[in-house]
């Protein structure tokens, strides 16, 4: 074995900035002479002593040999007492070279192992337990023979330390050097009989799995009712050997299947844990899979941390999407309800979707039940941050239980209603949504939901529900009682009109805020309700404030929001063409259309006076002027694009997204069914040899590679992507020395694997890899230098951390030494390594909502201008989805047919939870003719600045590659 293949056990990280001492020195020190004739026990300063052996160690693991201070330390270090020195001569012996050139052992180590042997019988439990566990690192058996009796007789030692390190000895020499100790099964066996410690019988009956499975197996089962109360650390073993055993031995299940129940009712949430998800993969049956899905909820009630409840939440997620096992969960939905009570948003927010997804005819009333609870709770609580998102999610999910059962929107409809007038817009404009779905879709419960949408009407504070809640009571409001009472809502959130006039006279002093309770609108309110049930909404509306606000409708045209008079002309208009057709009185028909016209022109004279903070808009002023316009004609043809063309518009809209839903469904439902083709071969469990268990995955194996990073990813599927894609080329041909990168991104770690070529006559000495960053990148450790012989060639690996998002450049240079010149040292500079930010994002979804929030939020905003030579619409969105790894929210339905223009919403997120949208407006310039590029922008708002750079700058850099 070369210097270069030897295994390195230990790395210690030591300061180059002083010169290494030489072994002249180090000898004096280790021997530290007081006296020619004194004792070797005698000789020299313990702490002296200390430091030199520290030097010693240090230096052997930078590659130096110093043959020369083993005799000294054997000599004047072996035979000292002191417990720190015993520690660092493990280490000293772990890491020295025990055998000559021609692989024989050293003279010098039969002194030491004499060494070894007497601290095996030390009197202190600690030096004899530290000295078994550098025993399980010796790989040669010559020195290991003599010490076997030593070891045996550790097994009887009356410390735990002792024993149970003394097990790891026998286990690892068995393993390496079986001949050494041929009984150590049987030796294992009978010590795990007899033992009582937890630890000890851990360590015992771990070697018995792996040297004899058997054995092992022969202990369980005299033991196998006691395991409830053996320790943690031992069950744990326990369920893994019965996972081994029951997956190589089928027929082994039944034997062992009740002690898995039993395990599942473990004090230990790892064994818990461990126990369910075994019993899972050894039966599908229904109380199996129940009992894991309880042990699995028990977890996360009771665990503290929210990353243990989430990962146990993936595990329920994952029995779910087996389509048998889904129907054992769906009995269980009002359990996983129970971890609603955890304030963490990301656990709520799986738990809703996981109780969705299992939801029933059976169940759905008790789900709403609870869920009605829950969004009460949330009502008045401010002390949490995230109540009004969960508050959103509740909404959401009453949402698509409604729409799934029909039946329960009644039950659901009267609590969202409440959330109207809610002072977090989000949710209530979830609410609205909602409601303009069930108003759409359930004909029996409009009378409901109008009725209680004038209730509330009053109430509501945000100007963008206001606008819906009018338009939806406008719609489908159809008798003339409901007519007028929407007339006298508007009217009494409206104030007293004129309201120029009114204004005017309430600044002069002449009006006082508590006489408009008694004027026109109020007086009305009554007569026009007649016994209409909306009394308390007049009884509790207008108490006699001292600090009397404007009414919402009012303030809000008086704050300069035209947007929501033009909305409110619309309505009267339709309410008022539909009582036309109610109504047969002319004279009744004439004084609600003057009314409606009186109310649109008194808002269009504010519009126009100064008294509101903005002006009204050139857009308003026409929609408010139409709407007075197709009012005083009355014909036909507007009654029917008013009355039934918008409500069919939102029909089509609804269905279209109830189809989109469907078809999300029927991918998801394609994906979980596991399709078996007539031509597949059978397989007979009796008939599968034990290595040909490939159905099952060893879940103690995946989890261990999980935690060491070692996931074994999915090659890619182009049989032509390989690592050469990622090389970078540093320098030229033509220079001294060659070198050419391999850049592989793995999430927050960059390793860059240069390989390095001499491509000179003369031996280069101290050649280093230099680099530095540029972006959010750091360098963790600096390579270590080489001697580079004559047209030779090497690897050198270095790694960069990733903090964030944003293009990043990694420079450097090579310096070098030429042997024997006595010039300066050599450099060649070397070429930048771009790192591509489309490594760090991926494909992401939210909702309209969510990406209309954050589109608000987000400050950095970056405008690409569209430059590229693709003629065809669609043809470049999907050219820059492609490019930019982002996904389109907008739906395909929204984006099909040919108009010459296009406008879509992309959004993804980064490995670091970063978001990023995009907007992409575009269109076909006509005029220039049927070759002519697209044109227009594209706008990318993210938090960071350099996330919104970065993304322009690739956006830029695939579309000039299009256009070459």
């Amino acid at each position: 074995m070369t210097a270069a293949e030897n295994v390195c056990y230990t790395l210690i990280n030591v300061p180059m900035d002083s010169e290494p001492p030489s072994e002249i020195s180090l000898k004096n020190d280790l021997g530290n002479f007081v006296s020619s004739f004194s004792s070797p026990l005698e000789k020299g300063d313990v702490k002296l002593k200390t430091e030199a052996l520290k030097k010693v160690i240090i230096m052997i693991l930078n590659g130096e040999k110093l043959p020369g201070l083993l005799m000294t330390i054997i000599r004047f270090v072996l035979p000292l007492q002191d417990h720190t020195i015993k520690k660092l001569l493990l280490v000293f012996w772990e890491i020295v070279p025990k055998t000559t050139p021609d692989g024989r052992l050293l003279q010098e180590m039969i002194l030491v192992c004499d060494a070894y042997r007497k601290d095996l019988q030390h009197p202190n439990e600690f030096i004899r337990g530290s000295t078994l566990r550098f025993l399980c690192k010796l790989k040669e058996a010559e020195l290991l023979e003599p010490l076997m009796p030593a070891i045996r007789a550790c097994l009887e030692h009356r410390h735990s330390y002792v024993r149970r390190n003394a097990v790891l000895a026998i286990y690892t020499i068995y393993r390496n050097f079986e001949h050494l100790i041929p009984d150590a099964p049987e030796l294992i066996h009978d010590f795990l009989v007899n033992e009582k410690d937890a630890s000890c019988k851990r360590n015992a009956f771990m070697m018995l799995i792996h040297a004899d499975q058997d054995r092992a197996l022969d202990y369980l089962s005299t033991c196998i009712d006691q395991v409830q109360t053996f320790g943690d650390i031992l069950q744990l073993v326990i369920v893994e050997l019965i996972y081994k055993v029951c997956h190589a031995n089928p027929s082994e299940r039944a034997r062992f299947i009740r002690c898995i129940y039993n395990l599942l009712q473990s004090s230990s949430p790892a064994v818990k844990y461990e126990a369910a998800g075994t019993l899972v993969t050894l039966s599908s049956a229904p109380t199996a899979i129940k009992a894991a899905a309880q042990c699995y909820i028990d977890l996360i009630i009771k665990e503290s941390d929210n990353n243990v409840k989430l990962i146990v939440l993936d595990r329920l997620i994952e029995l779910k999407e087996h389509p048998s096992h889904e129907r054992v969960l769906q009995d269980l939905v009002m359990d996983i309800l129970r971890v609603l009570s955890t304030p963490d948003l990301e656990v709520r927010k799986k738990t809703l979707q996981l109780a969705l997804d299992l939801v029933s005819s059976r169940n759905v009333e008790e789900l709403v039940i609870v869920l009605k609870k829950e969004v009460i709770k949330t009502n008045n609580v401010t002390e949490h941050e995230d109540t009004d998102k969960y508050r959103q999610l509740l909404v959401r999910t009453l949402h698509s239980c409604s729409v799934r059962f029909p039946d329960m929107a009644a039950n659901v409809i009267p609590v969202l209603m409440e959330f109207l007038s809610d002072n977090n817009e989000a949710a209530a404009a979830d609410v609205l949504e909602f409601v303009r779905e069930a108003i759409q879709r359930f004909d029996n419960l409009r009378p409901l939901i109008v009725e209680k949408m004038l209730e509330v009407f009053h109430a509501i504070k945000s100007v963008k529900i206001y606008r819906g809640a009018l338009w939806i009571l406008g719609e489908y409001c159809s008798t003339k009682e409901d007519i007028q009472s929407v007339m006298t809502e508007v009217r009494r959130s409206l104030g007293e009109i004129p309201i120029v006039e009114s204004e005017i006279k309430k600044e002069a002093g002449e009006l006082k805020p508590e006489e408009e309770v008694s004027v026109g609108p109020a007086q009305k309110l009554v007569t026009e309700m007649g016994t209409y049930a909306t009394q308390s909404a007049l009884s509790s509306s207008r108490p006699a404030k001292k600090e009397e606000d404007r009414p919402p409708l009012r303030g809000f045209l008086l704050d300069g929001d035209f947007f929501v008079a033009a909305s409110l002309a619309t309505t009267l208009t339709k309410v008022a063409l539909r009582y036309v057709s109610l109504v047969q009185e002319k004279k009744k028909q004439n004084s609600f259309i003057a009314e409606a016209m009186l109310l649109m022109a008194t808002i269009l004279h504010l519009g126009k006076s100064s008294l509101p903070k903005k002006p009204i808009t050139d857009d308003d002023v026409d929609r408010i002027s139409l709407c007075l316009k197709v009012l005083s004609e009355c014909s036909p043809l507007m009654n029917d694009i008013f009355n039934k063309e918008c409500r069919q518009s939102l029909s089509h809209m609804l269905s279209a997204k109830l189809e989109e839903e469907k078809l999300s469904q029927k991918k998801e439902s394609e994906k979980r069914n596991v399709m078996v083709q007539p031509d597949d071969p059978i397989s007979f469990m009796q008939l599968t040899a034990k290595n040909e268990m490939s159905s099952k995955e060893d879940q103690f194996q995946l989890s261990l590679l999980a935690a060491m990073g070692n996931t074994q990813r999915k090659e890619a599927a182009d049989p032509l992507a390989s690592k050469l894609n990622k090389v970078t080329q540093l320098t030229g041909f033509s220079d001294p020395v060659y070198a050419e990168a391999y850049v592989h991104v793995n999430q927050y770690d960059i390793v860059l694997d240069v390989l390095v070529v001499n491509q000179t006559s003369d031996t280069l000495q101290n050649c280093t890899l230099e680099l530095a960053t540029l972006g959010d990148l750091k360098l963790v450790e600096k390579p270590s230098p080489l001697t580079l012989a004559p047209h030779d060639f090497a690897n050198i690996k270095a790694n960069v951390k990733v903090a964030s998002t944003e293009n990043g450049i990694i420079f450097g240079n090579i310096v070098y030494d030429v042997s024997g010149a006595a010039s300066d040292r050599n450099c060649v500079v070397l070429s930048d390594i771009h790192i591509d930010i489309m490594d760090y994002i991926q494909p992401a979804s939210c909702t309209d909502a969510e990406f209309r929030q954050m589109w608000a939020e987000f400050e950095w905003e970056n405008k690409v201008t569209v430059n590229t030579n693709i003629v065809d619409l669609n043809e470049y969105l999907q050219h820059i989805l492609k490019s930019t790894n982002m996904k389109c929210l907008t739906p395909e339905k929204a984006l099909s047919g040919y108009c010459g223009f296009m406008a879509a919403n992309l959004y993804a997120r980064s490995i670091f939870g970063e978001d990023a949208l995009a907007n992409v407006s575009i269109e076909k310039p006509i005029h220039l003719g049927p070759e002519a590029p697209v044109t227009g922008h594209i706008r990318i708002r993210a938090k960071s600045q350099g996330m919104a750079l970065s993304l322009g700058d690739k956006i830029n850099l695939s579309q000039k590659k299009t256009s070459l």
